[in-house]
């Protein structure tokens, strides 16, 4: 279970982070949030760098949350940004920029849905896909 406080800091600082790598182009800050992004889909969120500065700085300051959720699509929402920072990467070390910045406009969109109106782009594709697979496993 995680804070859903938590989730909404992690998306504000990665649409911080996808944001300047819009604008700077920067290969190298997109391996590192790809990296974050990795570390939260294998680790979860909670020992994700970010979830790890929300735990321990953040979180003491604002007390328990009214409530808790699933980890499971946060993490397969972290899954699908490494795998949009992965084609990014292809993108800007191959030589073909505009690849790298199309999945990296992608990501800091979903990152901006979650960090300004609290929807988790990922979390919904995670439901969605398990809804099916659930239906798939009754028939």
């Amino acid at each position: 279970m995680v804070d859903p406080r938590g989730m909404r800091f992690a998306a504000a600082v990665t649409t911080i982070m996808l944001a300047v790598i819009l604008l700077a182009g920067s290969r190298w800050l997109l391996l590192a949030q790809t990296v974050v992004f990795g570390v939260g889909a294998v680790a979860g969120a909670r020992h994700a760098p970010y979830g790890l500065v929300f735990r321990s700085l953040i979180r003491p300051r604002l007390g328990p949350p009214a409530a808790t959720e699933d980890a499971a699509p946060p993490r397969f929402a972290q899954l699908a940004g490494a795998i949009f920072g992965v084609v990014g990467l292809v993108g800007f070390f191959a030589g073909m920029p505009a690849l790298g910045y199309v999945a990296v406009a992608l990501a800091f969109v979903a990152a901006l849905l979650n960090a300004a109106f609290e929807f988790c782009l990922g979390c919904q594709l995670y439901l969605f896909l398990h809804s099916i697979a659930v239906k798939g496993a009754r028939t």
